[in-house]
C-alpha cells in the first residue's frame, strides 16, 4: 500500500508549490483523505485544546460513559454489536450561531480555547477550499459560495473520546460511514490510533501525527465536483488500551444551500437532470435522509435525492 498522503503547507509558498498542489490533487482524487502539517495553527494552542479536552472527559464524561456501558451490558457482550458506537461525545456549533455558552459542564477557559481553535479551523477550511478550486479549475471562492446558503455555512465540532474497549472485535468505536457535509478537519490523538479509511477494498490506518490536521471530503464535495473528488468510507476501531481523543470540525453547507455539480465540471452542459450522475438538492433535505441512512452506502442516498423534489429558494451561484 502506498504511503498515506501528508501535505506540508509551508511548501505552498515557494518553488515546491506545484509539486505540493499535485500532492493535494492526488490525495483528493485517490484517497479522499490527507494529513496537513505546518498548517498555521499554533502548536501551543493545539496542546492546550488536547489537555483541556482530556481533562474535561475525565472530570465530566468518563463516569457517565461507564454507567452507559454497564446499563447496556456491553462489558460482557458475546456477539457483534451493529447499532452502537463505543464513543463518548458532545457537539459544539460555531456557525451560523454558536451554542458554546449553552453546553453544560464546560469550564470558561475551555470554552474560550475551543472558540479560538474554531476560528482558526474555519480559516484553514476556507483556505483549503480555494486550493481545491485551483486544482479543479474553478474560480477562487466557488466552493465557499456553493456551501454558503443565505446565512452562511454550518460549522461545528464533534468532540469524541474512544475509551479502552474490552471487546474491540465486537464493537466499533464508530461504524463505517462517509461524512455528509463539505470539508472535515480532524485533530486526532497522536498516541492512540484507531481511524481507518477504505482504499482499494482494504482498511488503511490514518497515522497519528503530532500537531497535524487530518482532512477528509464529504458527500457534498463529491456532488459539487461531479465525482472527481469522492467521499470515502471510514471508521474508528476501538482499542483495548488507551483513550483516543478525536476533535472533528465540519465545514458544511448552510441548510438552504442548493447543492449540484459545478457546471464547469459537468460531463455535458446539456446533461439532463434525470441522467446526471449526481442530483440537485437542498442540503437540509439531504441531511434528513442522512440522519436515517448514515451507516449505509451513499449511492442510494444520491439516487433517493433525485426522486425528492427539493425546493431551492436561491438563484444560481454567482460564479457558476
Amino acid at each position: 500500500m502506498e504511503s498515506f498522503p501528508v501535505i506540508n503547507m509551508e511548501n505552498l509558498n515557494g518553488e515546491k508549490r506545484a509539486i505540493t498542489m499535485d500532492k493535494i490533487k492526488d490525495a483528493c482524487e485517490n484517497w479522499g483523505f490527507f494529513e496537513l502539517v505546518n498548517h498555521g495553527i499554533p502548536p501551543e494552542l493545539m496542546d492546550t485544546v488536547e489537555r483541556m479536552t482530556k481533562e474535561h472527559y475525565k472530570k465530566c464524561m468518563e463516569q457517565r460513559f461507564r454507567e452507559l456501558v454497564a446499563s447496556k451490558g456491553l462489558e460482557c457482550v458475546q456477539t457483534e454489536v451493529h447499532d452502537l458506537d463505543w464513543e463518548s461525545t458532545f457537539h459544539l456549533k460555531h456557525l451560523p450561531v454558536s451554542n458554546i455558552t449553552q453546553i453544560p459542564d464546560l469550564d470558561d477557559d475551555y470554552r474560550k480555547v475551543m472558540k479560538e481553535f474554531a476560528v482558526k479551523l474555519e480559516k484553514l477550511a476556507e483556505e483549503l477550499m480555494d486550493l481545491l478550486c485551483e486544482n479543479l479549475g474553478l474560480e477562487k471562492g466557488y466552493l465557499k459560495k456553493a456551501l454558503y446558503g443565505s446565512n452562511g455555512p454550518n460549522f461545528g465540532t464533534k468532540v469524541s473520546n474512544y475509551p479502552a474497549c474490552p471487546k474491540p472485535e465486537l464493537i466499533k468505536g464508530l461504524r463505517a460511514h462517509t461524512d455528509a457535509g463539505g470539508v472535515i478537519l480532524l485533530f486526532q490523538d497522536d498516541k492512540v490510533s484507531g481511524l481507518q479509511l477504505l482504499k482499494d477494498d482494504q482498511w488503511v490506518d490514518v497515522p497519528p501525527m503530532r500537531h497535524s490536521i487530518v482532512i477528509n471530503l464529504g458527500d457534498q464535495i463529491e456532488v459539487i465536483t461531479n465525482g472527481k473528488y469522492k467521499s470515502v468510507l471510514h471508521r474508528v476501531v476501538a482499542q483495548t488500551d488507551g483513550n483516543r481523543m478525536s476533535i472533528a470540525s465540519f465545514y458544511n453547507p448552510g441548510n438552504d444551500a442548493v447543492i449540484y455539480p459545478a457546471p464547469a465540471l459537468a460531463q455535458s452542459e446539456v446533461e439532463e437532470a434525470d441522467e446526471a450522475a449526481y442530483p440537485k438538492f437542498v442540503f437540509e433535505d439531504y441531511m434528513k435522509l442522512y440522519a436515517v441512512l448514515k451507516f449505509q452506502a451513499k449511492e442510494p442516498r444520491f439516487q433517493a435525492m433525485k426522486a425528492i423534489k427539493s425546493s431551492p429558494n436561491l438563484g444560481p451561484i454567482a460564479t457558476a
